[in-house]
């Protein structure tokens, strides 16, 4: 009997998950002709076509959409299974930071796997914004640290790559007008100046309608209706929806999250790096 290769797994979700190959092939840091040779292996071995032809692209057949759920628990096993080895073994203090944007969407059920496979080392949680995480950082403060990325370091163990979009409230902004209302935190921010500069280049008028330090007063301003953000799709939900497409509003790019590693941290902080890697691409 032929096995399914975790690594084929993991491209095969990158697909499900990103919707296209080339997507899947950024995150598993591939190219795209070796992601489709690692997806005809799959096929082979499952004895079914996996995929099907939509438009310029592909989608998953039936089959597919039935392996995405074995796909998860493999490797969601094939993680704890590592993690629970590796993990008897350490003790000590990790300290990680992200930002709010992880901490809400996708953080907690990893920490809580890490924390029980871990049963020995201590877990402190920091959650602030990206200038003054990366500061603490380099301080010496944080082990593993999930940050907005400023610029390559050699202290990364990963990047991950999501696109930014526009946000309004789900109900619509409550008066629509010429000038697009925005609410953005206050500078230094990543996704402030991906917003204004996108909006310059496309020469439309604009006018701050809210501020904050946090992204709780985004998140009212924008669910109220008063206002519009640039964020990632993580931050949808809870009153909150990408802009509607006939506000015609321009390309954002993209958002780099970087993954760091403080230099002399105990193995078990890399350990957590991969594993934020891993299951917050996905």
């Amino acid at each position: 009997m032929q096995h399914l290769d975790p690594d084929l797994l993991r491209t095969f979700l990158a697909f499900a998950d990103g919707g296209s190959l080339a997507r899947a092939a950024e995150v598993v840091g591939r190219s795209p002709s070796a992601v489709t040779a690692q997806m005809q292996k799959l096929e082979e071995i499952v004895g079914e076509p996996l995929f099907l032809p939509a438009g310029r692209g592909r989608t998953l057949t039936d089959t597919g959409q039935e392996l995405v759920g074995h796909a998860r628990r493999i490797l969601d096993l094939h993680r704890a299974a590592l993690l629970s080895l590796k993990g008897g073994r350490a003790e000590g203090r990790l300290t990680v930071a992200t930002t709010q944007d992880f901490a809400e969407h996708g953080l907690a059920p990893l920490l809580r796997l890490f924390a029980g496979t871990h049963a020995r080392l201590r877990l402190n949680l920091r959650i602030g914004r990206s200038a003054e995480l990366t500061g603490a950082f380099e301080a010496g403060e944080i082990d593993v640290l999930v940050t907005m990325r400023a610029r390559p370091s050699a202290d990364e163990v990963a990047v991950i790559r999501e696109p930014m979009v526009w946000l309004a409230g789900a109900d619509g902004l409550v008066r629509p007008d010429g000038e697009l209302p925005l609410a953005l935190l206050d500078p230094p921010c990543g996704f402030r100046d991906a917003a204004l500069t996108a909006l310059e280049r496309a020469g439309r008028r604009y006018r701050i309608a809210a501020t904050s330090q946090s992204l709780s007063g985004l998140r009212a301003a924008v669910g109220a209706g008063i206002a519009l953000t640039a964020r990632t799709v993580r931050w949808a939900g809870n009153g909150i929806a990408p802009a509607p497409a006939e506000l015609g509003l321009p390309e954002l790019g993209e958002a780099a999250f970087a993954i760091r590693v403080r230099p002399g941290a105990p193995p078990a902080a890399r350990d957590l790096g991969m594993l934020l890697e891993d299951g917050l691409a996905a």
